[in-house]
């Protein structure tokens, strides 16, 4: 009887939400109740209330989007006759119903995520199971591969119970036996140099005869060669911190059905939008909403999903799905949706456990992107999550949330176009009044940007998204519709790992976004031109001159994010505060202290009166590492030194010529995972919508203008002789 009367409200509750929806009311009316609704959510929002108020919050924005989604659907749309209108009306009015869909849920997912979980460490006393890591590679060099073993190697767990697998597909028998002889010497010389390293580190190196089925092919290959109970799987740019079996083993002895224990990606190095735009140190990380929110609103309904990387894994849920699935190029998608199906459960730990690197050119990281987006869409057209048979209801909503999401490059082109229709052609695709668009349109856009904040603020500044969806639209779409013609057409490809950028300049794909932005500026003057010509029409010509305004404000900041910044470090120093000594061109140890290390150096400090600093001298400092490594002395030579008071830093560069080495700069850099947790919280502060959205403008007049500068600097011509080098 309960479940019955608990059926009853909520089906009363919808009928009278219809019915508030798809009142018939006055302009006016209409306008009123969305501002008192405005601000009765901003006052929650100011007030920073919790639990039911939150839920008012959104059931507040919920009643305005959907009346607005009423309006739009039964008022706006041009008569079906007049076809030059309807057809681009139609295919905006789908995109902003593509919208509402994806926050409807949006709201589904996160609006009540499971909260961050507790460190958990093993019970000395209960016995632990065998477990196999993990490191797929193909074309990462040398150094990379070495840190990532060198950190895998040294994770807390018993002695006898862990075995690290370098998994290469860069020395198969196929690719060692190319035809090419360069192609074939490059592989057999890689295969001889990481079987020296493997078996210096204690790592087990393996690969194959013939590059099959990409990434997945590869880890199963692994899965046939080892035994563990479970499996961690690490990208060979994730290295993992000391503690990540502590965290993510004991899970899998309280839940038989548990396949999956995901962690966060933590990066190291800034993505392109980041560098470019210099807000890597003080703006909360893109990749952080999905990992601390989306994940943890997934984990409610068990439906957070394998992410290709930091996560450990059961072997026996693996081999009921006859191992990781290959058949979309995001193999970890698709093999979370079919265990999921197979009544297998996940789990999600929102703790950084393993730090890695980003692409950091934007071609590279457009690469990248085109990957996600194309294995999504085919996810989306092989196992259409809504119809899956195995998943439960909220599963069903949660995987078609994270696929429809690839679709936003129609959506955002379909933005950015739509101001032309009216100001080129004179084509009337929305047809409402000046008063109309406040009343409906204009709060709407408040109600979402409220909303958004509110669910989103300490992991998303105000319009960062659009930013990042248009930079991404302009090469995704075309990637997108090479997969609607042909599912099965696109290829697994590698994501190119610690690049640097060795001189500015404008990214080699940067030019289809200077000529959107001059079609953008063109239009501002055709605004100009119509309210000068026709002022009887001056209402519409406003919205949709401030519509096409706000479209080059954000393409203006995408000239910025295409104009690469000059940056030869692959990885930023992180800060440390490790107790050690530094040994001067005399032989003596000075104590000092390392305050920040990266993938390529540390920073030391030590007295401002020490003498005997020599630079580019190969030397040594030694600490006391977190894990037992019995020759502590790192090789490293001195670059820089700086005063500072009483002291002086030394900018220091690592040698890099033992193995050990390699193992005592993970320990430096990747062992104590409680540096990443506190790097990434300084970061997660919520600005509030105005001073965000006027950040973003200011950073945005900026870098149009850098944008421009890089450009006229590259269409300069060359003299003869001179070589040509954009500066930042």
């Amino acid at each position: 009887m309960t479940r019955i009367a608990s059926g009853l409200i909520w089906a009363l509750c919808v009928v009278a939400l219809l019915a508030i929806i798809s009142l018939p009311i006055s302009l006016q009316a209409h306008l009123v109740s969305a501002v008192l609704f405005l601000a009765g959510m901003m006052a929650i929002k100011t007030l920073r209330l919790g639990g039911f108020w939150r839920l008012m919050l959104l059931a507040l924005g919920t009643a305005i989007v959907l009346r607005y989604a009423f309006w739009r659907t039964t008022s706006t749309l041009p008569p079906v006759e007049q076809w030059a209108d309807f057809i681009p009306g139609l295919l905006l009015y789908l995109a902003e119903m593509y919208c509402i869909l994806m926050l409807a849920l949006s709201l589904f997912v996160v609006s009540s995520p499971v909260p961050p979980r507790k460190s958990r460490r093993l019970d000395p006393a209960l016995p632990v199971p065998a477990v196999d890591v993990f490191v797929p590679t193909y074309n990462e060099d040398y150094e990379l591969l070495a840190g990532t073993l060198a950190a895998a190697k040294a994770i807390d767990y018993p002695e006898g119970k862990m075995t690290v697998w370098l998994l290469d597909d860069g020395g198969t028998v196929q690719k060692r036996s190319d035809p090419n002889p360069d192609a074939a010497q490059a592989a057999l010389d890689r295969y001889n140099n990481l079987n020296a390293l493997c078996a210096e580190l204690g790592v087990n190196y393996l690969t194959r005869e013939r590059n099959e089925h990409a990434k997945a092919g590869n880890l199963n290959n692994g899965l046939a060669h080892s035994t563990g109970d479970l499996v961690a799987v690490f990208d060979a740019d994730h290295a993992p911190a000391r503690d990540f079996l502590q965290e993510t083993v004991p899970y899998f002895g309280e839940d038989d059905r548990l396949f999956l224990v995901q962690t966060p990606h933590f990066f190291l190095n800034p993505d392109p939008l980041e560098r470019n735009l210099r807000t890597f140190e003080r703006m909360p990380s893109e990749n952080e909403m999905f990992y601390s929110l989306v994940q943890r609103g997934l984990d409610k309904w068990n439906a957070s999903f394998f992410c290709g990387s930091a996560a450990l894994l059961s072997r026996r849920a693996l081999q009921e799905a006859n191992g990781f699935s290959g058949r979309s190029i995001t193999e970890d998608c698709e093999t979370a949706i079919d265990l999921h199906a197979k009544k297998w459960n996940s789990l999600y730990i929102d703790k950084p456990l393993i730090a890695g690197l980003q692409p950091a050119t934007f071609a590279s990281f457009i690469g990248q992107r085109t990957r996600w987006a194309q294995g999504m869409m085919q996810i989306m057209l092989f196992s259409f999550p809504l119809l899956k048979r195995g998943l439960t209801l909220g599963q069903r909503l949660c995987y078609m949330s994270s696929t429809m999401f690839w679709l936003f490059p129609f959506t955002r082109v379909a933005f950015l176009l739509a101001p032309f229709c009216y100001l080129f052609f004179d084509l009337q695709i929305f047809t409402a009044s000046g008063g109309e668009f406040a009343a409906y349109t204009l709060t709407y856009v408040l109600v979402n940007l409220v909303m958004q904040n509110s669910l989103y603020g300490r992991w998303r500044w105000p319009w960062i998204s659009e930013l990042y969806e248009y930079v991404q639209s302009v090469h995704l779409l075309p990637a997108l519709f090479a997969v609607l013609r042909n599912p099965s057409k696109p290829t697994f490809n590698v994501t190119a790992k610690d690049e640097s950028i060795d001189e500015s300049r404008l990214s080699e794909i940067a030019r289809p976004f200077f000529f959107i932005f001059l079609l953008l500026l063109v239009g501002v003057g055709f605004t100009v031109y119509k309210l000068v010509t026709e002022p009887y029409r001056a209402e519409i010509t406003l919205v949709v001159g401030g519509w096409n305004l706000l479209n080059l404000i954000i393409a203006g900041c995408a000239l910025g994010v295409v104009a690469e910044r000059r940056e030869a470090r692959a990885s930023r120093r992180v800060p440390v505060n490790r107790r050690c000594e530094f040994q001067d061109a005399e032989g003596n140890w000075i104590k000092g202290t390392i305050v920040n290390v990266s993938s390529g150096g540390l920073g030391i400090t030590v007295p401002a009166n020490m003498r005997g600093v020599v630079r580019d001298v190969p030397t040594f400092v030694r600490f006391t590492p977190m894990s037992d490594i019995p020759d502590n002395a790192l090789g490293i030579y001195v670059r820089n030194v700086q005063t500072a008071g009483k002291s002086a830093i030394l900018g220091c560069r690592f040698i890099n010529d033992r193995p050990n080495d390699y193992r005592l700069i993970a320990d430096l850099l990747y062992a104590n995972s409680a540096l990443w947790k506190d790097r990434q919280a300084a970061r997660q502060v919520n600005i509030g919508i105005i001073m965000g959205t006027l950040q973003f403008i200011a950073i945005a007049f900026y870098q149009t203008f850098r944008g421009l500068g890089y450009l006229a600097r590259t269409s300069r011509p060359t003299k003869p002789g001179a070589a040509e080098e954009p500066s930042s």
